[in-house]
């Protein structure tokens, strides 16, 4: 098949969005399928108000319906609600193609974090992007729940995996701090609750990995953390290599893929029992999940490595794949005979 993906989230973006839909285009092309990304590197783009190193469409519309029209794609994967995936879903819904979307981000939560705003209204703006989507893609059962309850349709489950060769045991640390270590990997920015795991009266030391616009500020209220920046690849699993425990502190995440990265290097978790966590970790006794974090952290020690390796090792990206490939839809049936593909610059912004 031939897939186009469009999608606000892409490389050089360091999140989970970005990760998803880079192994989703891997696992694509190696099943052999065409996937072509439509994304913030063809177009213009401005930085966004709230996170300055993650760049916005802008003005795409017009462009962005010429390589639509180019590509002829089998089938068409909306992966955000930003300015791409609106132009596209508007694309959609007039030429009254098929589509499909996903639920990566819990935007309301953002929203009320960091402005105020009521979660009903911009739950009520989602409900309305997502739906005319042939199959909405959630990783988890648990959020798929939830979004029932808020009257979201068309749900679909759509898991994630982990690369259990780059994320190992065994690893030299990256760095050496008093024992025991909690780690946190994470955007440090207000929706996270990065304070609720830095607050901890905990032993030992606390290791927090990655960017954010509230990091200046962290430091100066925690100065004896030890903030490590973002770490990518290798140096990220000596990180994780660094640390006893892993400690996630967000409400809201959707799946948390550094719950699995974590895992895959024999990592304990401990985080609070919400969504994402509840799923990831269900029975399997890798993790310990407590409204009290601090408990949760103490017994997350306790957890044999071995364990927590094993359970990483149950999640598959070929899964994932296999799973998309089977919620999608065609556009319609009518596309006729498809045209070559097009030869389309994606390393050049127009």
């Amino acid at each position: 098949m031939r897939f186009a993906l469009v999608s606000d989230a892409w490389k050089p973006q360091v999140n989970g969005v970005a990760r998803t839909l880079g192994a989703l285009c891997e696992g694509l092309t190696a099943a052999g399928h065409e996937v072509f990304p439509l994304t913030p590197d063809l177009f213009r783009t401005v930085p966004c108000p709230t996170d300055r190193q993650v760049r916005l469409a802008v003005g795409a519309r017009p462009r962005l319906i010429r390589l639509l029209e180019a590509l002829r794609p089998d089938a068409i994967h909306i992966a955000t609600e930003g300015p791409l995936g609106v132009a596209a879903r508007g694309y959609c819904v007039k030429r009254a193609l098929h589509f499909t979307t996903a639920f990566h981000t819990r935007y309301p939560e953002y929203m009320k974090a960091r402005f105020g705003v009521p979660l009903a209204w911009t739950y009520a703006v989602l409900r309305r992007f997502h739906g005319r989507s042939s199959a909405v893609m959630v990783p988890t059962e648990t959020l798929r729940r939830e979004l029932a309850s808020r009257g979201f349709d068309h749900l679909a489950l759509w898991t994630r995996g982990v690369d259990v060769t780059l994320f190992r045991p065994g690893c030299v640390p990256a760095v050496d701090l008093p024992r025991p270590v909690f780690l946190c990997v994470t955007r440090i920015a207000a929706e996270k609750s990065l304070p609720a795991f830095l607050d901890l009266d905990l032993p030992g030391s606390k290791l927090v990995v990655g960017d954010g616009h509230l990091l200046p500020e962290m430091k100066r209220r925690y100065p004896n953390v030890h903030f490590a920046g973002l770490q990518q690849g290798e140096a990220l699993v000596r990180h994780y290599a660094s640390a006893d425990v892993f400690v996630l502190p967000s409400r809201t995440e959707t799946f948390g893929l550094v719950l699995l990265e974590a895992l895959a290097c024999g990592l304990p978790v401990a985080a609070l029992p919400v969504p994402g966590p509840l799923d990831v970790l269900g029975d399997s006794g890798a993790g310990a999940l407590d409204w009290d974090l601090t408990a949760a952290a103490t017994k997350a020690l306790k957890i044999p490595r071995e364990t927590c390796r094993s359970h990483a090792e149950r999640f598959s990206w070929q899964t994932s794949v296999e799973q998309f490939v089977n919620h999608v839809v065609p556009v319609r049936e009518s596309l006729g005979t498809r045209m070559f593909a097009p030869q389309i610059h994606y390393a050049e912004p127009v």
